[in-house]
């Protein structure tokens, strides 16, 4: 939760300065590394949960200027997205920790594959062009994956704190990035749905 709100004041930063670009990217990308790099003890707690942060802020800014245009289409989108994501969120969440042990644990090699066919889907549009056919199957697809990922994340944490893993920084994060992926996607999908409606409206307009 603290995380996520570390996320909306870096997202509002950038609303307000302007602040997303290279270094914030290389900064995302330096925090998630020295995250990782340093060892879990009680000494380096404090630093961890600082990259964990400074990780958090740099994603938020990233995120500013889909979050801008969707204040700039309809602030209802935006808050229908945070709505939707909590929902989803809790819902998965909710489901991973009150169904049996591990019974999620087995999706683990299918989203590891579903995300390597993504990423290669992505290259492939990258060097051929994209297709609204490939770009709707990476929103979509993406959206179901990350959801599953949720499922599967939680459900890990539970097993590793059972095994006496306390790392709490590396599974807030893991969380995180399930929580932002399926916001981003969602945001999408409603901003479409709502340039469409515009679109039809702008039509009708035109016919009267």
């Amino acid at each position: 939760a603290c995380a996520s709100l570390v996320t909306a004041l870096g997202c509002y930063a950038h609303l307000m300065l302007n602040i997303n670009g290279f270094l914030t990217q290389i900064g995302a990308f330096g925090c998630l590394l020295a995250l990782n790099w340093t060892p879990h003890s009680s000494g380096n707690m404090a630093k961890r949960l600082g990259y964990l942060g400074g990780f958090a802020f740099c994603q938020g800014a990233a995120l500013g200027p889909l979050v801008g245009l969707a204040l700039h289409v309809s602030p209802a989108v935006l808050v229908t997205a945070c709505a939707s994501t909590a929902a989803v969120f809790m819902t998965f969440s909710l489901s991973a920790l009150l169904t049996q042990r591990r019974s999620y644990l087995y999706l683990g090699g299918y989203l590891a594959a579903a995300t390597t066919g993504m990423l290669v889907m992505r290259l492939g549009s990258w060097m051929f062009g994209a297709s609204a056919l490939m770009y709707n199957m990476e929103l979509y697809g993406g959206l179901l994956i990350f959801a599953a990922y949720i499922l599967f994340d939680t459900q890990l944490i539970v097993e590793r704190c059972f095994m006496g893993e306390t790392d709490v920084v590396r599974h807030a994060l893991d969380l995180l990035v399930d929580l932002l992926a399926v916001f981003v996607r969602l945001l999408v999908l409603l901003l479409k749905r709502a340039e469409e409606e515009r679109r039809r409206e702008a039509e009708r307009n035109k016919r009267r």
